[in-house]
């Protein structure tokens, strides 16, 4: 189908989809009035290893398999959650309903290597893996070393250090500030869905999977939250100490796969991005205002654009 997707109308309020209070969702199957959207997720795009010479050894460059006249690879470089990733803000109305933030002192955003990350992880926590130039990947710990996690087109139960695919992880329980469910409901949603795949989906990335099972909250789901003109939604990208841009969406699904976008090419892209799209002025000294967008032209916020172009509504 491309990148087109069929947006049907709701008949009522009723028939959004939603979590039953106790954190259990009822919802026997698609339901009337829902786009449901599919894709292959490029967060799950596995990183191939380097290339290696006849003795094991790194590979050279073109034309030098044997990687004996070429120059060594340089190491790899350590990733740093303040030089890769995105300093943000998310606002409904009002109310921050997600914050990243690199104030001092901070530490929820250290990351550990898997095994490490095992000792820090609870039931029903939320894990989240990240690697430059990679989107961030999900997953819900659900104990006995094990995570629960929406991956490729498919919620799966795998162990924690399989799922990480050798990326640096951490506990991301703080990020959204939503009331969450207690930890036996966050594991009995996760594990509920296991084996779910394609057309049985309401997710359209892990975060949203992830964050659904802790939260019970339908903005998580696609298309679980009726468009009706207005952006009550706000990104609030950090530019610097003083200044910020903020990008105005109709769904915190929407947003959310901006936000994801952002970190995945990474913040000399995102702010070189802005950067060509605004040409602002100097602000005045002392003028710390933000600027307030909707998303650039041209790069809409659009089914897809993180997924890649396989998409299909369900009637």
């Amino acid at each position: 189908m491309g990148n087109q997707v069929e947006k049907l109308t709701h008949l009522s309020y009723k028939e959004v989809p939603t979590a039953d209070p106790t954190g259990v969702d009822r919802d026997d199957g698609p339901r009337i009035g829902v786009s449901y959207i599919f894709s292959n997720d490029d967060e799950d795009v596995e990183p191939q290893p380097p290339p290696q010479g006849p003795d094991g050894g790194g590979g050279g460059g073109e034309g030098l398999p044997d990687g004996g006249d070429g120059p060594p690879l340089p190491p790899p470089q350590p990733y740093d959650p303040r030089l890769h990733e995105v300093e943000c803000s998310v606002f409904y109305r009002d109310e921050c309903i997600y914050q990243k933030s690199f104030a001092p002192g901070s530490a929820a955003l250290s990351t550990y290597t898997p095994e490490n990350l095992l000792n820090k992880c609870r039931p029903g926590d939320l894990v989240e893996f990240v690697s430059q130039a990679q989107y961030p990947h999900w997953a819900v710990y659900v104990g006995n070393f094990q995570v629960v996690h929406l991956h490729r087109l498919e919620v799966s139960n795998s162990f924690l250090t399989d799922a990480s695919q050798g990326r640096r992880g951490r506990v991301v329980n703080d990020l959204y500030r939503y009331k969450p469910l207690s930890p036996g409901a966050v594991v009995r949603n996760a594990l509920a869905h296991v084996g779910a795949k394609e057309r049985e989906l309401s997710w359209r990335n892990s975060e949203s999977f992830a964050a659904w099972c802790r939260y019970g909250k339908r903005e998580f789901k696609i298309g679980g939250e009726l468009r009706i003109g207005k952006q009550p939604y706000r990104l609030q990208i950090q530019l610097s100490a003083q200044r910020s841009h903020t990008l105005e969406f109709q769904s915190l699904e929407d947003l959310i796969m901006e936000k994801r976008r952002n970190d995945q090419i990474g913040r000399a892209a995102v702010l070189q991005e802005l950067a060509t799209h605004l040409h602002p002025a100097e602000p005045d000294e002392g003028d710390i205002d933000a600027a307030r967008t909707t998303p650039p032209a041209g790069r809409p916020p659009a089914p897809g654009r993180e997924d890649e172009a396989r998409e299909a509504a369900v009637h």
